[in-house]
């Protein structure tokens, strides 16, 4: 499985999801490839903010080695699916995606707990560290969704294999 996190610049949000998922998958034994981008080319080559780093390391997850980088429309082809973090990154990465765009490989994170709601994962950037620590919260609650949902479908797979023996 292969998932792009998807926040404005690629410092704070994404980073963070991407770091949170690659080590909930590698702890639950499946290798998948956890990547992050932005829809802002502001901060490309830069390593995510340090208040992201901070909180990630005070909860295990090292993120300190990521680089910023831009959504590309060729993203839509080298991923099986990609959450963004509000409303406006799911607009901006349909504007950028072209013809590439496909819906079916796209949703907001925050659906993975409230399926519907569109909810937003908060930007900290504006904020104080205690902001960093509430979005850290809610990405690891929406990642500890997706690697249940992914677990129950490998589990219904094989219990559906060895049923039909």
């Amino acid at each position: 499985m292969r998932i792009l996190m998807v926040c404005l610049g690629n410092i704070c949000r994404s980073p963070l999801a991407e770091g949170i998922l690659q080590h909930k998958a590698a702890k639950a034994g499946l290798q998948w490839r956890v990547e992050s981008a932005g829809t802002g080319a502001w901060h490309a080559g830069e390593p995510p903010h340090h208040l992201s780093i901070k909180v990630a390391g005070l909860n295990g997850v090292d993120i300190s080695n990521q680089r910023a980088r831009q959504f590309v429309q060729e993203d839509f082809l080298h991923y099986d699916f990609i959450y963004v973090m509000d409303s406006s990154n799911y607009i901006d990465v349909k504007h950028m995606s072209g013809t590439l765009w496909n819906e079916s490989k796209i949703d907001l994170l925050l659906n993975e707990l409230h399926p519907g709601e569109n909810r937003a994962v908060p930007d900290p950037w504006y904020g104080k560290e205690d902001g960093y620590h509430k979005v850290y919260e809610m990405i690891d609650k929406a990642c500890d969704k997706i690697i249940q949902k992914h677990t129950q479908e490998v589990r219904g797979t094989k219990y559906e294999l060895r049923s039909k023996r």
